[in-house]
């Protein structure tokens, strides 16, 4: 079994209790982040997998009259992500992966350069601020040059996706902050 394996396993075994508890801390570093409370344009995922519950944060961002985008693959350039706007009544179908996305509408997409922050999911991470995706390399593109773009990527994770280190490419995007518990 590879890393990415095993830690999706062990993300899936966190018992209800042990996945809740460790939401709560998450969401309360989120809902007390600085550079969150000012953001104004926020791109998040729709949790898959295990990942963490991502509603309540969604949830938390409406409340605070913040814009959430969802990211949807390109149709015309399938190596990267689209950016849409998501409320309440954005209607959601399953991508090729099984995961919710908004349908594509051309009104909705936001130009990347635009977002603010970018919570960014991932499989694994390391102390470095390394990550692990799905294998698709789209954060990776995607955040690239997020310095330059003025984009804050804050990854999502629970305590048992980090590993000692991970073996990074060049490619490989070092987030400058990840959140988990």
């Amino acid at each position: 079994m590879n890393i990415r394996q095993i830690i999706r396993q062990k993300r899936r075994q966190l018992s209800p209790t042990e996945r809740n508890i460790a939401q709560q801390a998450i969401y309360q570093k989120i809902f007390h982040h600085q550079a969150i409370n000012t953001a104004k344009n926020i791109a998040i995922f729709l949790s898959f997998d295990g990942e963490v519950d991502t509603k309540p944060i969604i949830e938390y961002l409406w409340q605070q009259n913040k814009s959430v985008y969802l990211p949807i693959i390109d149709p015309v350039s399938s190596k990267h992500l689209l950016f849409l706007k998501y409320t309440r009544q954005t209607q959601l179908i399953k991508n090729k992966f099984g995961i919710l996305e908004p349908e594509l509408n051309g009104l909705n997409v936001l130009p990347s350069r635009q977002l603010d922050i970018v919570f960014t999911p991932l499989v694994a991470f390391d102390q470095r601020g390394y990550r692990m995706g799905m294998g698709g390399g789209f954060y990776d593109r995607l955040l690239a040059d997020y310095q330059t773009q003025q984009i804050l990527p804050i990854g999502l994770a629970f305590a048992c996706q980090k590993v000692q280190q991970l073996d990074n490419k060049p490619w490989d995007v070092q987030l400058p902050e990840i959140i988990y518990a």
